[in-house]
């Protein structure tokens, strides 16, 4: 009875540990230095799940933000359960997510200045990804380097630094997540992208359209489609380049994002 119970104990202890044992292994971080902005910076990476089975290469897409991409207990409004998802699509791509720099976030996702909250500093920080960070990833993980590749993804902020990247760097840049951008901060992002050369990436735009006060929730989904139009009118649409969704009632949240992730990749990869 003894060794019945003890049996019993260990099984029920295995199944409780081994779900966080598996998730840990998921994902893992490491830190490497920013020359350009004069800080360190945790890059958290996801792997398929037959990468270690395999010597194949893999495409690679770069997000921002990462304390809420993985775990839930680093993130400070819920996360994007990428590791959860990609595992169950079982999709071959790897992600590198790079940590926002706490009160420095604002700096390092905006392209331009904005009057009341100033930033503006995101060439620095898309030059440490472009310079420093892709080279380190291409060097110690198997990837497919190319820009068709090579994709970057973000929400709100960090929607509009992956929008304002993939035009800046089209050489690295094939592919750009756009989710609930916030192209309100400058009205210099209109300009920069009727000003960039024709832009051959897939982008995919979502946003919600409950995001923000009730009174302030169209604003969202009329700027988005405002820098639809302008891409548009740079590039044919029978290139079938862009995708965009309108969520209803999707609001300005993790939520929102992890729902619709899936999805995003599959079609930026595919």
């Amino acid at each position: 009875m003894k060794v019945v119970l003890s049996l019993l104990v260990v099984f029920i202890v295995f199944f409780l540990l081994a779900p966080k044992v598996w998730a840990q292994k998921r994902f893992s971080s490491f830190e490497i230095e920013a020359p350009t902005l004069n800080s360190t910076k945790k890059i958290w990476v996801y792997l398929p799940l037959d990468y270690e089975k395999s010597t194949k290469k893999y495409p690679v897409l770069y997000m921002h933000d990462a304390q809420n991409l993985f775990d839930a207990k680093t993130s400070y409004a819920g996360e994007w359960r990428v590791d959860e998802t990609l595992d169950s699509l079982q999709a071959n791509v790897i992600v590198i997510g790079i940590e926002h720099g706490n009160e420095k976030r604002m700096d390092e996702l905006t392209p331009f200045k904005n009057e009341k909250y100033g930033g503006g500093k995101a060439d620095a920080y898309l030059d440490f990804i472009v310079s420093t960070l892709k080279p380190h990833v291409d060097l110690n993980y198997r990837t497919k380097s190319s820009k068709k590749n090579t994709g970057i993804m973000g929400s709100s902020l960090g929607g509009l630094v992956s929008f304002y990247a993939v035009l800046k760097y089209p050489e690295t840049f094939g592919k750009a997540g756009v989710f609930s951008p916030s192209f309100w901060f400058s009205e210099e992002i209109y300009t920069f992208a009727k000003q960039a050369k024709k832009s051959k990436a897939k982008l995919y735009f979502l946003c919600g359209d409950s995001e923000g006060d009730k009174e302030d929730s169209p604003l969202m989904v009329n700027n988005m489609n405002r820098m639809i139009e302008i891409m548009a009118d740079n590039r044919c649409t029978c290139l079938h380049l862009t995708k965009s969704e309108v969520i209803k009632g999707g609001k300005h949240n993790e939520k929102l994002w992890a729902t619709h992730f899936g999805e995003a990749v599959l079609w930026l990869m595919k």
